[in-house]
C-alpha cells in the first residue's frame, strides 16, 4: 500500500489508507485505544478496536510509547468533531522503532530545558505551527520579489569588511588573513543591481551584540533587496508593499497555525496600505510629549519604539534618522548634511524594528570621506567602491530581519521560537 500523507487526507475519505509517523499522544478506554498520529504534515486521531484487529496488532499496540516511530493503516471517516475533520479506523499497525521515556511532557518545563531540548521541542504543536509559519513567510518573500522580476544574488557569509562597523563583528581565521562573518549582504547587493536592476539576497547573517533580550539573536536570518534608480520613496513603498503581500499569504495558507497560537488575526488582517510615516524630528516630539526619557538626536530604544507605535495598528515608517547614528553608506539630504535618507518600520504591538532601508551614498568622493570618519579601513573598501567609479547611479534598499518579523506575524514574544535552532550570547548547542 502507498504512502498516504496527512495533509492529502480529505481526499481518501472512505478508502483505506497508510500513514507512516509518530505517535503523539494515546489514550485508552477499554477495548478502544486512541492514537494521535503526526507525520509532519498533520496530525490524526487512529481509532483501535481490539474486535477489529488481529490479537498480534493489539498486543503490539500495548507497547507503544510516546513518539515511537509507527505505521498504521485504516479507513478514513470523516468526523466533525476531529480537529482535521477527519479519523481513521485502525486495521493494521507496525512500531518501526520504540521510543525511551520522552523528555518534553504536558507538564511546565523552564526555557533553558525547552532550549536544550530544541531538537524535539520542534515537534510540539506550537513550534511545528511557528516553523510552518516561518517557512510560509520565506516562501511570500521570495515569491512576491521573483514576480516583480528580481534575480536573487546570494551573497558569501565571509567577508573582508564590515557593512556597519567592527564592534559587532565575529572574527575568524582565514586560512592566515583576518575575515568576519557577515553583519548583511547589502554591500554585495549594491554592485549586484548595478549589473541586473533588482537585485535580492536572503541568508544567514552574525552579530556579535552581547545582548540578552528578547529582540536578538546572535544569528539570524536577513532579507536585503536592492533597486538601482530607486530612491528612498520608492523604497519606502516596496517594503509596504512586501509586508502586505506576506500577511496576506500567511491569513491564506496558515489559518490553522494562527488559531494553534491563538494569534488574534484582526491585528493582521488589518495590515493594508498605506502605512502611517512620521519624520524622525516628529518622532522626538511625540516621545517628549509623552515624557519619555529620550535624548533627541539617539537612536531609539525598545522603550521608544513601545511608545512611538502607541495607537498604530499598522508599521510606523520613521524616516530621515541624523546621519550621526546610521550607518555610512547612507546618502544625506542635499541641503541638509545632517540628516541621513534613511528608515526604519516599526511594527505594531510593541515587536520593534523590523525593517531599516535607505537610498546609498552614490557620490565617490562623499563616500571615500564617510569611510574615513567612520574609522574604516579603506583598502577594505575598494572593490565597494567601484560601483561609484564604473557608472555611479541612485539606488535604494532595506533589509527585513525575518525572525522578528515572523514574532510579530505570530504574536511570540521572544524570537527564540521563530527560528529552529536559536543561537543566543550563551547557547551555542543544540
Amino acid at each position: 500500500m502507498h504512502q498516504t500523507y496527512i495533509s492529502d487526507i480529505a481526499a481518501r475519505e472512505g478508502e483505506t489508507v497508510e500513514i507512516r509517523g509518530w505517535l503523539y499522544n494515546l489514550r485508552s478506554g477499554g477495548k478502544l485505544k486512541f492514537l494521535q498520529v503526526r507525520d509532519g504534515t498533520g496530525m490524526i486521531q487512529g481509532v483501535l478496536s481490539k474486535k477489529e484487529v488481529s490479537e498480534e496488532v493489539w498486543t503490539a499496540a500495548q507497547e507503544l510509547t510516546q513518539e515511537c516511530s509507527i505505521i498504521v493503516q485504516g479507513q478514513v471517516n470523516k468526523d466533525e468533531r476531529a480537529p482535521s475533520g477527519f479519523e481513521l479506523w485502525l486495521k493494521d499497525l507496525i512500531i518501526v522503532g520504540s521510543a525511551d521515556e520522552y523528555p518534553i511532557t504536558k507538564k511546565e518545563h523552564g526555557d533553558a530545558f525547552l532550549l536544550d531540548h530544541r531538537h524535539l521541542w520542534i515537534r510540539s504543536r506550537r513550534q511545528h505551527a511557528i516553523l510552518r509559519i516561518r517557512h510560509q513567510v520565506i516562501k511570500a518573500m521570495r515569491d512576491f520579489f521573483d514576480d516583480l522580476g528580481f534575480i536573487n544574488l546570494d551573497a558569501p557569509i565571509f567577508t573582508p569588511n564590515a557593512s556597519e562597523g567592527t564592534s559587532t563583528l565575529f572574527e575568524t581565521d582565514y586560512f592566515g588573513d583576518k575575515a568576519y562573518l557577515s553583519q548583511s549582504g547589502q554591500l554585495y547587493m549594491e554592485p549586484g543591481c548595478a549589473a541586473f536592476g533588482k537585485v535580492y539576497c536572503f541568508g544567514p547573517t552574525f552579530r556579535a551584540e552581547k545582548s540578552k533580550t528578547r529582540k536578538h539573536l546572535t544569528e539570524f536570518w536577513m532579507l536585503e533587496p536592492e533597486v538601482a534608480y530607486m530612491d528612498l520613496r520608492g523604497c519606502m513603498e516596496l517594503g509596504e508593499d512586501m509586508l502586505c503581500f506576506i500577511i496576506r499569504r500567511v491569513l491564506e495558507r496558515c489559518k490553522s497555525e494562527l488559531n494553534t497560537l491563538d494569534r488574534d488575526i484582526s491585528k493582521l488582517e488589518c495590515i493594508q496600505k498605506p502605512f502611517p510615516r512620521i519624520h524622525y524630528k516628529e518622532a522626538c516630539e511625540i516621545l517628549v510629549d509623552k515624557g519619555i526619557d529620550f535624548t533627541p538626536g539617539d537612536d531609539f530604544g525598545t522603550p521608544d519604539e513601545e511608545a512611538l507605535v502607541e495607537g498604530y495598528d499598522k508599521p510606523l515608517l520613521i524616516h530621515h534618522f541624523p546621519a550621526a547614528i546610521k550607518a555610512f553608506y547612507m546618502k544625506c539630504e542635499a541641503n541638509d548634511p545632517e540628516t541621513s535618507l534613511s528608515v526604519d518600520f516599526i511594527a505594531p504591538e510593541g515587536f520593534g524594528e523590523i525593517i531599516g532601508g535607505s537610498q546609498r551614498e552614490d557620490n565617490l568622493d562623499i563616500l571615500k570621506q564617510k569611510i574615513k570618519s567612520h574609522d574604516l579601513p579603506s583598502e577594505a573598501f575598494e572593490w565597494y567602491l567601484d560601483v561609484r567609479r564604473y557608472g555611479t547611479f541612485p539606488h535604494s534598499g532595506f533589509g527585513l530581519g525575518l525572525e522578528r518579523t515572523i514574532a510579530w506575524i505570530c504574536g511570540i514574544r521572544h524570537i527564540r521560537e521563530t527560528i529552529p535552532y536559536p543561537r543566543l550570547m550563551h547557547r551555542l548547542k543544540p
